[in-house]
C-alpha cells in the first residue's frame, strides 16, 4: 500500500529538500503506517531561513494594520477549516476529537489575541525633553524566529508562537514534530490563502539535525521551544551560546490538591479529565493528586470506580474519553513506569497494561492502547512522583494538612501548573500566594491561561526570561529602541540636551 509523503514548506510552496532521509508517520489507534515524512538536512534548513531572512525586510516594512489584516482572514479561515485540523491531530495523534476541537479553539484564541497586536506595538513619546528635543520609543521585530514544537499539540502550541512573530513584523521558521506533521503544512496553506506573502511563514520537518541546524543559524534571531526539561535545557544553552534569544519551554508534574472540604464528586470529575485527557500526554496534565487529611478515604473509591469505566476508544468515536498512545515507544516508556512503581511499593489500583484494545473500533487491535492507571501510596522519593511519565497514569499521595502539601509541591522541581480543590476562600489565597508553581487554578484543574495572559512555568519548567504568547510574547518577539530627535526649527533656540556623566 502506497503512502503520503509530507514535505517541507518553503517560500509558499511544498518543497522536499535535498535530504534523502525519511520517518514513518502512524495512525496511533490502528498502528498503520499512513504517510512518510520528509527529515530536513543541515542544507535543507539553511534554504528555508534564507527564504525567510528574504521575506523579511518588505514584511517588516508591512505597517501593522495590514499584517493584523492577514491575521483576520487566517482567523477567519481557521474558522472555516477548524474540524479539519482537529480530524488530522486525532488522525496522527490519536487524541479524541473533541480533545482535539478544543486544541484547535485554543490555539485559534492566539490568533483572535495576534489581530490586535498593534495596539501593543505603541512606543512611548516625552515631549521636550530638553529644549527642543522630544524623546520616543519603538518595538520593531527582530528577523527570522524559528518555534521548535511538540507532538501532543501540533496546532495549539505552534499558534502559541507564530501568530504573535508575524504579527510584530517576523518572519517565521516552524519545526513540528515528525510524529504528526500534517496540521503545520495545513496551517501554512491556509496562511497563504489569507494573503501572507510568500516567505513569512515556512515549515520544515525533521528531527535533532534540524533543530541543531537551527540553533546555530546566524540569520535565526530567537528561537521558541516546548518540549521536555532536558531538550528544553539543550535548547536554551545551545541557542543562547550563539547569541538568540529563547523560551524554552520544559517538562511538568502537575499536582492537584484536594482538600478535606472540598466538593468529592466534582474533584473526581476534575482528576478524571485531567489526568487522562488526551492520555495524559501533556504539560498541563495532572499527575499527582495531593489528599489532605481524611479526604482519600472518601475519593479513593469514586477514583477506583472511574478510572476503571474510562472509555478508551479511536479517537474518531465521539463516545470516547481517552484515545490511544502516540507511539509505540511512548507506550514502552509508560508501561516501565508502571512496573517501577509498583516494584517501588506504591499500591497499584488500577493497572492500565491489561487493557483490551478488541473493543476500541474496528481495525484497532494493532493500536498502541493503554487504560488509565491509578497509584494510591505514593511518596516523593518515588519516580513516578519525581519524573514526568507523560501518560494516562494518575499517582496519589496522602499529606496530614495544608501546610504539608504546600511544602511537598514547594520542592519539587517542576513547577508547571499546579490547582488546589477547596470551599475555603482563604486557603484559595494562600494556596495561590504561596505556591512557587507558574500557573495556579482553585478548582480549576488545568489553569491554561488566556490567550491575553500568557503561558510558562517556574524553575525547570522554563528556561528563559519570557512566558509564551500575551504581551510577554509581544516583548519576545520584538526589540525597544529609544529615539532622541531635536527638530530643526528649534535648533540654536536653547540649551543644548546635556547627557548625565557617571561619577
Amino acid at each position: 500500500m502506497s503512502t503520503t509523503t509530507i514535505a517541507h514548506f518553503v517560500a509558499g510552496q511544498s518543497s522536499p529538500g535535498k535530504s534523502t532521509r525519511t520517518q514513518d508517520v502512524f495512525n496511533p489507534a490502528t498502528g498503520a503506517v499512513t504517510a512518510q515524512v520528509h527529515l530536513a538536512s543541515t542544507a535543507d534548513v539553511k534554504v528555508v531561513v534564507a527564504a525567510a531572512q528574504k521575506a523579511f525586510p518588505a514584511w517588516a516594512d508591512t505597517s501593522p494594520l495590514r499584517r493584523a489584516r492577514v491575521m483576520f482572514k487566517f482567523l477567519e479561515l481557521l474558522n472555516i477549516h477548524k474540524d479539519e485540523l482537529a480530524r488530522m491531530i486525532t488522525a496522527e495523534h490519536g487524541k479524541v476529537f473533541t480533545d482535539a476541537q478544543g486544541e484547535v479553539t485554543r490555539g485559534i484564541e492566539i490568533v483572535e489575541f495576534a489581530t490586535g497586536i498593534p495596539q501593543l506595538l505603541k512606543g512611548d513619546y516625552t515631549e521636550q525633553v530638553s529644549t527642543g528635543i522630544d524623546n520616543w520609543t519603538m518595538r520593531q521585530p527582530l528577523g527570522v524566529v524559528a518555534g521548535i514544537t511538540p507532538f501532543n499539540f501540533p496546532v495549539m502550541v505552534p499558534m502559541w508562537m507564530f501568530p504573535v512573530a508575524i504579527a510584530c513584523g517576523n518572519t517565521f521558521v516552524l519545526k513540528p514534530s515528525p510524529i504528526d506533521p500534517s496540521p503545520a503544512l495545513f496551517m501554512a496553506d491556509l496562511l497563504k490563502k489569507a494573503g501572507l506573502p510568500d516567505g513569512v511563514f515556512n515549515v520544515v520537518q525533521g528531527d535533532k539535525e534540524a533543530v541543531d541546524a537551527l540553533l546555530v543559524h546566524p540569520d535565526v534571531k530567537a528561537v521558541s521551544f516546548v518540549g521536555s526539561t532536558p531538550i528544553a535545557n539543550y535548547i536554551y544553552e545551545t541557542g543562547a551560546h550563539h547569541g538568540k534569544r529563547v523560551q524554552a519551554l520544559g517538562g511538568a508534574k502537575n499536582h492537584m490538591v484536594v482538600m478535606p472540604d472540598a466538593d468529592i464528586d466534582q474533584s473526581v470529575d476534575a482528576l478524571i479529565g485531567a489526568a487522562y485527557g488526551s492520555a495524559g500526554e501533556r504539560c498541563m496534565a495532572i499527575s499527582v493528586a495531593v489528599l489532605v487529611g481524611d479526604v482519600a478515604e472518601r475519593i479513593m473509591p469514586k477514583l477506583i470506580e472511574r478510572t476503571k469505566a474510562l472509555k478508551v476508544l479511536n479517537g474518531t468515536n465521539l463516545a470516547a474519553e481517552m484515545g490511544p498512545i502516540v507511539t509505540s515507544i511512548a507506550h514502552q516508556r509508560i508501561t516501565g513506569y508502571i512496573e517501577q512503581g509498583a516494584k517501588e511499593g506504591a499500591k497499584l489500583l488500577v493497572d492500565g497494561r491489561t487493557f483490551d484494545a478488541k473493543n476500541t473500533g474496528p481495525g484497532c487491535e494493532k493500536g498502541f492502547w493503554m487504560g488509565g492507571t491509578l497509584f494510591d501510596h505514593v511518596t516523593p522519593e518515588m519516580r513516578i512522583y519525581k519524573e514526568e511519565i507523560f501518560g494516562p497514569v494518575l499517582s496519589c499521595v496522602r499529606v496530614k494538612d495544608f501546610a504539608q502539601a504546600v511544602d511537598l509541591i514547594n520542592a519539587h522541581e517542576f513547577g508547571n501548573g499546579v490547582s488546589c480543590f477547596t470551599r475555603d476562600g482563604n486557603v484559595a489565597r494562600e494556596f495561590a500566594r504561596r505556591i512557587q508553581v507558574g500557573m495556579v487554578g482553585i478548582n480549576v484543574p488545568i489553569p491554561v491561561p488566556m490567550a491575553w495572559h500568557g503561558f510558562g512555568g517556574w524553575k525547570k519548567s522554563l528556561f528563559g526570561d519570557m512566558h509564551a504568547y500575551g504581551e510577554e510574547g509581544v516583548r519576545f518577539y520584538t526589540k525597544q529602541k529609544s529615539v532622541m530627535q531635536r527638530w530643526p526649527e528649534s535648533i540654536g533656540k536653547g540649551a543644548e540636551f546635556v547627557m548625565p556623566t557617571s561619577k
